[in-house]
């Protein structure tokens, strides 16, 4: 009886895929057709579209988990520990440093294994 039910689920999720595939298609044609208009109005209606294509893929199965998916992770965000202000700016500095010192003794190496090459060939 529950294989039935979720065949059930899985044909109308099928349709409701269609439907947002048709919506998508609907945007990208209307605004090649409507290129001449506005700029604000093919947005608003793009915007519009998407909107109503997000409402019916959230009416599936997969669009729920999706949902969830995005809730848990808001959950999981809110839970760690940012640093702070200062410690951001410590942490870049070091970078910074490291990235510089790095830089010049490649540029030494470079330089000397540059020199030696010239002498040995020329």
């Amino acid at each position: 009886m529950n294989v039935k039910a979720e065949a059930k689920d899985s044909r109308f999720d099928l349709v409701k895929w269609l439907v947002v595939a048709a919506l998508v298609v609907v945007g990208v044609v209307g605004n090649q057709y409507f290129s001449a208009e506005p700029i604000l109005y093919r947005v608003l209606g793009l915007v519009a579209l998407a909107v109503v294509a997000a409402f019916v893929a959230l009416q599936t199965a997969r669009g729920q988990s999706f949902a969830v998916l995005l809730k848990d992770a808001r959950v999981e965000i809110r839970k760690v520990v940012w640093p702070t202000r200062q410690e951001t700016t410590q942490t870049t500095l070091i970078v910074v440093a490291v990235v510089l010192v790095m830089a010049l003794l490649l540029w030494g190496l470079d330089s000397l294994l540059g020199w030696l090459v010239s002498l040995i060939v020329g």
